[in-house]
């Protein structure tokens, strides 16, 4: 059914210290889904805000009906707060968007159109131009290649936290136990039809923005450790190449001590060696040891997030 009006819709906001914002960004979704006549559930998921964003949201969705606003307990990040509101969800179709107006809500219709007329289980907003700092552009290209590294991201997709799951996708990526969710990739792994449509990005109303370049690193290395062995992989290979060299040394010092008179010089070579294959099996046993933690927090805390309140529009 491609009519808009045949289906039912779920928006998620992860909101963050955002309280000179969010106020508007709801305005402006709960009318585009007016003026079209969808029905709207709206899902809002306070992250530990340090601001007065709760108050101002539990406010507001008090006076909206169908809408859910919820509390979580201290900030998850944004991945943890989206997947508290995936399962607050109810309607055929999900869009999850940011709170500080950068994702318009004027561009919402876009997505919907594109999945119903397409059939896609996802669609993800693709930016005529992307209003943020170089480093952000950086740290987007980076998540870029480990996601077509370990998500098998196509080439000619284009992925951002602006997009819409279809109702099966949505349920998987819930039923999924991780302790490390993110949802982005989630979503391609449990998706077959994707797809992307070109929408306006605009600057930030106010504040700046609360992705620094160590939270992007530290999400590069999330994904890296939770949902892939390739680091594991790369480092082993290292290994049996360090292993295979340090062979071959000890070969080639072997013939030249049975070849040439034997000196007492060469304690260099040997400390050097020995700081170079110590320094490599350290590095090899932390990483493993970053393996063994995820995996323990994996099977220890199945609840990534705890929520302190939830209030619900009249």
């Amino acid at each position: 059914m491609t009519d808009p009006r045949a289906h039912s819709y779920s928006v998620v906001i992860p909101v963050y210290n955002s309280e000179q914002v969010v106020e508007t960004t709801i305005d402006d979704v709960v009318g585009v889904f007016a003026a079209h006549g969808l029905p709207l559930q709206l899902v809002l998921v306070n992250d530990g805000s340090r601001d007065h964003s709760w108050e101002v949201v539990s406010a507001k969705v008090r006076k909206i009906p169908g809408a859910v606003a919820v509390n979580l307990l201290k900030n998850y990040g944004q991945h943890h707060a989206n997947l508290a509101g995936l399962r607050e969800t109810t309607g055929d179709y999900v869009v999850t968007m940011d709170d500080d107006g950068q994702n318009p809500a004027d561009q919402v219709p876009l997505l919907i159109d594109a999945a119903l007329a397409g059939g896609h289980d996802v669609v993800f907003g693709r930016y005529e131009q992307k209003q943020a700092p170089p480093y952000r552009r950086i740290g987007s290209g980076l998540i870029g290649l480990v996601n077509r590294r370990i998500f098998n991201q196509p080439a000619d997709l284009t992925v951002s936290n602006f997009r819409i799951l279809r109702r099966d996708v949505v349920d998987r990526i819930c039923a999924s136990q991780t302790a490390h969710p993110y949802v982005t990739g989630q979503a391609l792994l449990y998706s077959s039809h994707r797809g992307n449509v070109t929408v306006r990005h605009a600057a930030r109303a106010s504040g700046s923005s609360n992705y620094g370049a160590r939270r992007i690193l530290r999400l590069v290395l999330t994904i890296l450790f939770s949902y892939s062995s390739w680091p594991l992989r790369a480092l082993a290979a290292m290994g049996f190449g360090v292993a295979a060299l340090s062979f071959v040394l000890g070969g080639i010092y072997l013939v030249k001590g049975l070849v040439d008179d034997t000196q007492v010089e060469g304690w260099t070579t040997i400390v050097v060696l020995l700081a170079i294959f110590n320094g490599f099996t350290i590095g090899m046993l932390s990483m493993l040891g970053e393996y063994v933690v995820r995996t323990l927090n994996a099977v220890s805390a199945p609840d990534t997030y705890h929520v302190r309140e939830r209030v619900h529009g009249e």
